[in-house]
């Protein structure tokens, strides 16, 4: 698993818990193309998916599910 600083995956729990969705998904496509979408999916699933809380994780399925993740159209 590839190193991330803390800098970079705190930001990203601070939008999750305020409930910024708008934020989340900047941040998540800053990451993208900074360090590909292997690599977010490596870090969300093995660091930030298994850290939330219940309804953290209840709250960002909710949100992926109504909105769609709209970054991925403008990487592929």
């Amino acid at each position: 698993m590839s190193e991330m600083p803390v800098s970079v995956i705190i930001p990203i729990f601070t939008a999750i818990s305020d409930r910024q969705w708008e934020k989340f998904q900047e941040l998540e496509a800053n990451f993208v193309l900074q360090h590909g979408v292997e690599v977010w999916q490596e870090v969300f699933n093995f660091r930030i998916k298994p850290a939330l809380d219940k309804e953290s994780d209840r709250w960002l399925l909710i949100q992926w599910c109504g909105q769609g993740i709209h970054w991925v159209k403008n990487v592929s």
